[in-house]
Formats: structure tokens, C-alpha cells, sequence
């Protein structure tokens, strides 16, 4: 892995500055006036997304040079990719709590906006730990092997998800919640009493949800880059795009049957990764008598970005195929039933 580029106090500022100026646009723009977001609307702010995300690797590449440029490239593709994953997950926790869809946009910002305080954090803890301590690089690939082995063989993960669980339920004993929503409002007044509304829960349980992915996805980009600026900038530009294609994709995730075969390939793969870093750079008595293990291969970010990549094109298009492949079938018993076979009745007749 490359070592972490010098990033200067100042660079640190103007960047969450600028983050923090993207959100404030969205919120002037979009969230002026709640509407129901439409489809060519959430395409044109993902193509923004996408170009400032460019645009930043760009920045990287002419000051930081190649190998950092295809780090910061592989680590937004992969944090991207998980949040495609995760739309699974908010669909249901705004089906679940009935979320307007006026509502929706500002739901997801609020949500990204806690997402990039918690995982600010993560990543700062993971950057000093990583730094400190090579056996972390044995933990964080356990996490991501384990979690391939169970995107792979464990299917029923999105159906068991309660979105009521955990920290809502505890919510709702502490606090009253009223039973309907009041605009976009958290908390309203009633009866001299102060009571949350539904908006309040479901902005904890998209909060708490991406707590839950932050220990995939953290780990993930770690395996690709230690640098804490490249770290937290692909997970910033990942986010900000991300309710954008939650209104854009729709129903089109579902077509997706087999993005989490490629998911478990991906995190297989970088959990690997980690796991030769972490010989290279062993400390721990039992393995080698506390000696590094220069003898097994380290994978650079180009060969990452390329199984990336490859994995989900081919993902990608064998999930295309296979919905079509289902949607015709499902239109050939139609084709021949009854209503078809008339004519051919009144031919012999």
C-alpha cells in the first residue's frame, strides 16, 4: 500500500468546508420546497455527484500521483458499491414507517449528514489504529472475509432487518411518538407536552443502519488505502450520491439479484488483501518468531481497481440478463393462455 500523502491542516478544512457547502447547495436547492424527487432530477445530481468525485480524483492524481489517485479511485468504487447494497435497507425502513415521499430527500440528507459525523470518527480511530498497531490488519480482514462468507451464503439478511429494532425501540419507551407525521417536523407540542414524531424514529433508524454498515464498509476501503484523507474523502463523495440513487434506482436494486455474490467476491477479495499486508507488516510472536513475511505477495490498487471493476460488470449484466431472462417467462404463460388460443379455436372451427 502506498504510505498516507502529507495532507496539510488547511487542505483538512477546505475539504469538509467544501463537503459541508455541497450539502448546504442541496439544502437550498432541493429542500427549499419538499416535493416527490423525480427521476431525471436524481440524474442530474448523480452525474454532479460523480463529476465532483472525478474532479477531487483528478486533484489527487496531479498532487499525489498515480498510486494514490487509483487508491482513492478503488476506494469510492468500493464505498459506492456498499451503498447500492444498503439501499436494500433504507427502501424497507421507509416502506416500513411510511415515509412521504415529499419527505424522503430530506430523510436521506439528514441521515448522510449523521452517516458522515459517525464514520468521521471511525475513521479517525482507524487511521490511528491502523498506524499504531499491524495486528488491526488481522482483525479488519477477518471482518470483511466473515462478511463475505455471509453475503454469499447467507440471503435472508435483508428480510430479517427490523427497522424497529435496537436503538428505536429504546426511543420509543424513553419518549412519546406521536402516530402521525407532521410535515417534516421532529417534535411537536401537544397538550402542553412535548412528543417526537415518526420523522424523529425513522431519521434513528437510518442513522443506526449505517452504524451498522460503517463496520464493513470502514474496514473495506482501510484494505485498499491507510490514508485518512483518501479514506474519508470516497466515503464522503460516496454518501452525498447516494439518496440521489436511492430516488433514481427504485425498484431497479431489486433487479439486482446478484450484487451480493459480487459484493462477497469484492470483500473476499480486499479481507485477502488485508491479511498479506498484515504478514508483511507482522509484529505478533507466533507468527514467523514476530518477523515480517516478505516472501507472500502484496496486491497493489491498480490489480484492486481492476477485480473491482470486473466483478461488477459482470455482476451488472448477469443480473440484467437474469431479469429479463425471469420477465419473459413470466409473459409466455400469459401469451399462451386462454385469450391467445382463440383464434387457433375459431381457425379449426
Amino acid at each position: 500500500m502506498p504510505p498516507p500523502m502529507p495532507v496539510p491542516a488547511w487542505l483538512w478544512a477546505a475539504t469538509i468546508a467544501a463537503l459541508l457547502g455541497l450539502i448546504l447547495l442541496d439544502l437550498i436547492i432541493v429542500n427549499r420546497k419538499p416535493h416527490k424527487v423525480t427521476i431525471a432530477e436524481s440524474a442530474r445530481w448523480i452525474a454532479f455527484y460523480i463529476a465532483c468525485a472525478v474532479a477531487f480524483g483528478a486533484g489527487v492524481w496531479i498532487f499525489g500521483g498515480d498510486d494514490q489517485a487509483a487508491a482513492y479511485i478503488t476506494g469510492y468504487i468500493t464505498e459506492y458499491t456498499l451503498s447500492v447494497d444498503n439501499l436494500f435497507i433504507f427502501m424497507l425502513i421507509m416502506a416500513n414507517f411510511a415515509v412521504p415521499a415529499i419527505y424522503q430527500h430530506r430523510v436521506l440528507l439528514i441521515g448522510i449528514v449523521m452517516a458522515l459525523v459517525m464514520r468521521g470518527i471511525f475513521i479517525g480511530v482507524g487511521a490511528q489504529a491502523v498506524q499504531r498497531f499491524s495486528w488491526v490488519f488481522w482483525i479488519f480482514g477477518g471482518i470483511l472475509i466473515y462478511t463475505a462468507w455471509k453475503f454469499a451464503f447467507n440471503h435472508n439478511d435483508d428480510d430479517e432487518y427490523d427497522p424497529n429494532g435496537g436503538v428505536v425501540r429504546l426511543a420509543r419507551k424513553l419518549f412519546p411518538v406521536t402516530d402521525a407525521y407532521h410535515g417534516a417536523r421532529m417534535t411537536v407540542r401537544q397538550d402542553g407536552r412535548r412528543l417526537l414524531t415518526p420523522m424523529f424514529i425513522v431519521i434513528i433508524a437510518i442513522g443506526g443502519a449505517d452504524l451498522v454498515f460503517a463496520v464493513d464498509s470502514i474496514p473495506a476501503i482501510f484494505g485498499i488505502t491507510q490514508d485518512a484523507y483518501l479514506v474519508f474523502a470516497a466515503n464522503a463523495f460516496a454518501l452525498m450520491g447516494l439518496r440521489q440513487l436511492f430516488f433514481l434506482l427504485g425498484g431497479l436494486v431489486e433487479k439486482l439479484v446478484y450484487l451480493t455474490y459480487g459484493l462477497a467476491v469484492i470483500l473476499g477479495f480486499i479481507g485477502v488483501k488485508l491479511v498479506l499486508h498484515a504478514l508483511h507488516e507482522n509484529e505478533l510472536p507466533f507468527i514467523n518468531g514476530g518477523e515480517h513475511v516478505t516472501w507472500v505477495p502484496e496486491i497493489n490498487n491498480w490489480l484492486s481497481l481492476s477485480v473491482i471493476v470486473t466483478v461488477l460488470t459482470i455482476t451488472t449484466v448477469a443480473s440484467l440478463l437474469k431479469s429479463r431472462r425471469d420477465t419473459r417467462q413470466a409473459a409466455e404463460p400469459a401469451a399462451s393462455g386462454p385469450a391467445a388460443s382463440e383464434p387457433a379455436d375459431r381457425a379449426r372451427n
